[in-house]
């Protein structure tokens, strides 16, 4: 079974400094005056409450208002909150009780908010007449593939974001909405395809100065985490024999009752393989959800499998990974809605005493989506695996298109850049 990876980096020698010049958006200077309001900024961590163990893409939202973030890799965030919007703050994550906190006693000088959430988990009941077999589960999912997901292509809007990190430091950051073509998902020779319609690089950055790391594949990497589109990673029957599972529990989403089944790779096999958990809808035995990371025991060949290009002299080692694809279901199908990776490198330089660490985080969310007059791309206009997101989006510049929004703020949720363009990534902003 062919292990696919859903991240790969060039890492090089930077020969010159990178410029204002060299980056499209405007920079806070020309930040807008309403943004300069007073701002509280919040950091915290969201942890369990019985493990101490990080909560990663938990979210974190101000009530009554559009500010959202997600918690990072190390389950911390910042959020920042205008005066207007100073309220309370909601934390979630599946599976655990919503905590709600008020921001004025999260105002601690700078300092690092600990907040614990409590596991809330629905009790399977008796009653319930479905297979509590996990293996049996995932056989209903597979076998029902081309009754829950659409049969014909989709042309969908969405809106793109990668950064990249240098320890806490942005080096890197831009974004785009772009059209994807969605092939069927019962046809495994029509592949998934985008491109830029609107496409912008942050220079509210800090400048690189000793090595540059690029980002392979762009939004085209985030598509291949529809991992019923490309089920090879875990969902085939043949990946099943690589993997153990265990029904840990039954949660609510977006008020439908699903099974929660963990999956971890077989201690005989020795290549590398995920770890994580999927969130199968009970009624349909549809993917609704899924979390997972790569198994990085073997830090060597872990490494091998990730970076594609790397200088003489330097030791890249991927630390952790998390992955998250999340499906809608509209009219009795389920769409892909949302992809998010992360990866966090260790650099270390011969030589050198200290290393450094980077933070690469790649995510997709669908806008908008119609079945209606959809025609494939030309291959001159996708987005490839092997291109680079940051070096393709300069030539898709339109500074009238962000308007107001022409600040990229790499803090806050993806969720609430799409809230903040509105109908501007909707299909009718097209013809204008």
């Amino acid at each position: 079974m062919k292990t696919r990876i859903f991240f790969s980096v060039i890492a090089a020698t930077l020969l010159s400094l990178i410029t204002a010049g060299d980056l499209l958006a405007t920079g806070p200077s020309a930040r807008p005056k309403k943004e300069q309001q007073q701002v509280t900024v919040i950091r915290g961590k969201v942890i369990d409450t019985e493990t101490g163990l990080p909560l990663v893409f938990a979210g974190v939202a101000v009530l009554g208002s559009n500010v959202s973030t997600v918690t990072n890799l190390d389950g911390e965030f910042i959020l920042k909150v205008s005066e207007a919007e100073a309220g309370k703050v909601e934390f979630s994550f599946i599976g655990y009780k919503n905590k709600v906190m008020a921001i004025e006693d999260m105002k601690t000088n700078g300092q690092r908010n600990i907040i614990e959430l409590e596991t809330a988990m629905i009790p399977i009941r008796e009653i319930i007449v479905k297979p509590m077999v996990p293996e049996e589960i995932l056989e209903q999912v597979i076998s029902r593939f081309n009754e829950n997901y659409t049969s014909v292509p989709n042309e969908m809007t969405g809106f793109y974001r990668e950064t990249i990190k240098k320890n806490r430091s942005y080096i890197s950051i831009g974004e785009a909405v772009v059209e994807i073509f969605k092939a069927p998902y019962q046809n495994d020779l029509r592949f998934d395809a985008v491109r830029i319609y609107k496409g912008r690089k942050s220079n509210d950055v800090q400048k690189m100065d000793t090595v540059l790391f690029k980002l392979q594949g762009g939004p085209t990497t985030t598509l291949y985490l529809d991992i019923v589109k490309n089920p090879e990673t875990f969902l085939t029957r043949e990946a099943l024999n690589q993997y153990d599972f265990e029904l840990s529990s039954i949660v609510a989403i977006d008020d439908r009752t699903n099974y929660v089944i963990k999956f971890f790779q077989k201690p005989s096999i020795t290549t590398p393989l995920y770890q994580g958990t999927l969130y199968i809808d009970i009624q349909t035995y549809a993917i609704a959800e899924a979390e997972f990371s790569f198994n990085l025991e073997n830090k060597e060949l872990a490494a091998s499998m990730f970076i594609r290009k790397k200088p003489i002299g330097m030791k890249v080692t991927p630390e952790i990974t998390s992955y998250l694809v999340r499906y809608r279901e509209v009219d009795g199908k389920w769409y892909f809605a949302h992809s998010r990776a992360e990866v966090k490198f260790k650099v270390d330089w011969k030589k050198k005493l200290f290393n450094t660490n980077y933070t690469t985080m790649s995510e997709l969310a669908i806008t908008d989506r119609t079945e209606e007059d959809v025609v494939k791309f030309a291959s001159k206009d996708r987005i490839k695996p092997t291109d680079f997101f940051t070096e393709e989006v300069s030539a898709f510049a339109d500074p009238a298109f962000w308007g107001d929004y022409n600040v990229i703020e790499p803090d806050q949720s993806i969720e609430a850049a799409i809230r903040r363009l509105s109908r501007k990534v909707k299909f009718s902003d097209r013809t204008e």
